[in-house]
């Protein structure tokens, strides 16, 4: 056949796929019209029920025990009832207690798991970032026994972290049990995260957000609503216990909601705090990094670090322990002055942030919400009373600003902004202090990133190479059809043909080089298989051979109505180049989609980023004026 008939027979579209090839479709599990919920998400849902109240409980266990350790390291007693560090008698002697539970941290982190160290939440992120969701099952043991230990004997940390870490570490060890993707493992690893700090602080819908921001890395129902779930049970688990009061209670005079000037100053209070949650982050892995560089086995820098927490604690005992106290008395009293005298104020803000960052960059393990959250609170305050005392005409309620700071340097300092806000409002049940915290909010994540470029919980993970999202955005790809892409008509070729004559023709001036792939028909015109351009010419078949005599494998299709990321998905798991697109309804081939289609696509996305010159204008630009000669 000449070159120009077969180039003519070559160009068709709208082929019927050969019945032969039907059940070899059929296998392929084509892509189809997802819906948001399907039985699979029901089944997560049962999951995660029963992953929030494991966690629910296994936290208020948690609590317990840190409670038992007080009791028993601070004042030599067996009780599980809450005891305040502060009041220990211990004196001087007071600084082994932390030194004996560094020791012992050691040796957990020795003889049992590294993984122990930290404040839990970048650990929950490294897992679902590099390690597929998979904690390995003794952490759900270790980690609340360490973190227990840790803040029993006077680390200043909070629960909230191993709480975080060990309900993670449930849903992980369920997905682990049961059949499940990575994917799925990640939802219920982040139910159980998100279901230790609902039963730690009755906040669900902050829990909610915390996993969204800080360990899904996603937006979409098939992963929230089982975290919901597990959230609002541990809630109701927290309620139980604690009851419904809001864990930072506002007493005093009742909270007026701010104006406009108010809310001015708010913003640039979280512009301050913005600043400090940058120094903040700077120096704990200031601190991680001068451990690393000790002489010494790392086991004992937690008996390090915590020789400093026992002696800043014996001068400032109110740095002990997790330390809640110190915000409710912020946030207590008249609205100008709290419980708390400036001089107060400034030595706890000094003494935790010290206590704090020496303790957490030696490798120990605990919490950072509390100590972040106490440090926060009280720098907002000291600005606060600096700023009333030299404007008492516009002084700022300073319960507002202490609960404001709070949220603000944990938005700043973890990039977690509507989980700060939400924790506004549930840990206070007060309506007024949204606002102020949500505009202190996000003025402090602002200037942090415009400081730093990575936050508390993901440096650790930058420094290593490994790039945490940042932007949870809709898949482009997703977006677009592949009947609006592909290319058409398909090119196709005829099984019958020989492969000398389709050699020629494909080395010929006629030939289109753009093409790399064709299908190829039988004499029905049903589609056979794909063969590719180097396939035909580096044949090693005599030159008559039939054509169809190369096809090895079944044809992988996609269909017109599917998405660009269905065909993208479908190239990288059968590593192919190219497929030929089928019209759903006749099943027939009315085109091809490439890799290069796919960047084309992609393109359209990148030139939405791009700015563009200005369609609409308010007012005419005047034409200059020509001179007359």
């Amino acid at each position: 056949m000449a070159n120009e008939e077969l180039a003519k027979s070559s160009t068709t579209a709208g082929l019927p796929v050969a019945p032969s090839m039907g059940a070899a479709i059929q296998k392929l599990k084509l892509p189809v019209h997802s819906t948001l919920i399907d039985g699979r998400v029901v089944y997560l849902c049962g999951l995660s029920i029963v992953v929030g109240i494991v966690a629910g409980y296994v936290a208020q266990l948690l609590i317990w025990l840190i409670w038992f350790f007080t009791n028993l390291s601070f004042f030599h007693r067996f009780s599980f009832a809450e005891s305040d560090p502060r009041d220990n008698p211990l004196g001087w002697w007071v600084v082994a207690t932390p030194v004996m539970g560094g020791l012992v941290i050691g040796l957990i982190a020795r003889f049992g798991s590294r993984e122990i160290a930290g404040h839990g939440i970048p650990e929950a992120m490294e897992n679902v970032l590099l390690k597929e969701s998979r904690i390995p099952p003794k952490m759900a043991f270790l980690k609340p026994v360490s973190a227990a230990i840790s803040i029993g004997t006077g680390g200043p940390f909070g629960a909230e972290g191993p709480i975080i870490a060990t309900g993670g570490a449930l849903g992980s060890l369920l997905g682990q049990l049961v059949s499940t993707t990575s994917t799925e493992r990640k939802t219920l690893l982040a139910a159980g995260a998100a279901a230790g700090i609902s039963a730690a602080f009755g906040s669900p819908i902050a829990a909610i957000f915390l996993a969204i921001e800080l360990l899904l890395f996603e937006f979409r129902p098939r992963s929230i609503l089982p975290v919901a779930l597990a959230s609002a049970i541990a809630a109701v688990i927290h309620n139980q216990f604690e009851g419904t009061r809001p864990f930072f209670p506002f007493s005093g005079p009742a909270v007026h909601a701010a104006g406009g000037p108010e809310l001015g100053l708010f913003l640039l209070l979280g512009a301050v705090v913005g600043i400090a949650a940058a120094v903040l982050t700077r120096t704990v892995y200031a601190v991680e990094d001068f451990f690393e560089t000790l002489p010494i086995h790392w086991m004992w820098h937690p008996a390090i670090g915590a020789l400093a927490v026992g002696i800043i604690g014996a001068l400032a005992p109110r740095t002990f322990g997790s330390g809640y106290y110190n915000l409710h008395d912020l946030m207590s009293g008249t609205p100008q002055a709290g419980k708390l005298a400036v001089w107060a104020i400034a030595g706890l803000l000094a003494a935790k942030f010290l206590a704090w960052t020496i303790s957490l960059g030696s490798g120990t393990t605990g919490g950072t919400l509390a100590p972040v959250f106490t440090i926060g609170g009280a720098f907002a305050a000291l600005v606060t009373l600096a700023f009333n005392h030299l404007f008492p005409d516009m002084a700022i309620d300073l319960r507002l600003a202490a609960l404001a700071g709070m949220v603000a340097i944990f938005a700043g300092a973890s990039r977690a902004l509507l989980t700060s806000v939400a924790f506004a409002y549930e840990t206070s049940h007060e309506p007024a202090a949204v606002l102020p915290a949500l505009v202190a909010c996000v003025a402090a994540y602002i200037v942090s990133a415009l400081l730093m470029r990575d936050s508390i919980m993901s440096e650790k993970m930058a420094r290593a190479g490994v790039r945490v999202p940042a932007d949870f955005v809709a898949d482009f790809l997703d977006q677009v059809l592949v009947k609006d892409v592909m290319g058409t008509p398909a090119v196709t070729l005829q099984a019958s043909q020989t492969v000398d004559a389709v050699r020629r023709w494909l080395t010929s001036a006629t030939h289109d080089a753009r093409f790399h792939g064709y299908p190829v028909v039988d004499e029905n015109g049903s589609l056979v298989g794909i063969l590719t351009r180097r396939e035909v010419i580096e044949s090693k078949c005599p030159p008559q051979t039939p054509l169809g005599s190369l096809i090895a494998r079944s044809p992988v299709v996609v269909y017109g109505d599917s998405t660009v990321r269905d065909a993208a998905d479908h190239m990288v798991n059968h590593d192919i180049g190219r497929l030929p697109v089928i019209d759903r309804s006749e099943v027939r081939v009315i085109g091809m989609i490439t890799r290069t289609n796919l960047l084309q696509a992609n393109r359209q996305h990148l030139r939405q980023n791009l700015a563009s010159a200005p369609t609409v204008r308010l007012w005419k630009p005047r034409k200059p004026a020509t001179a007359n000669h």
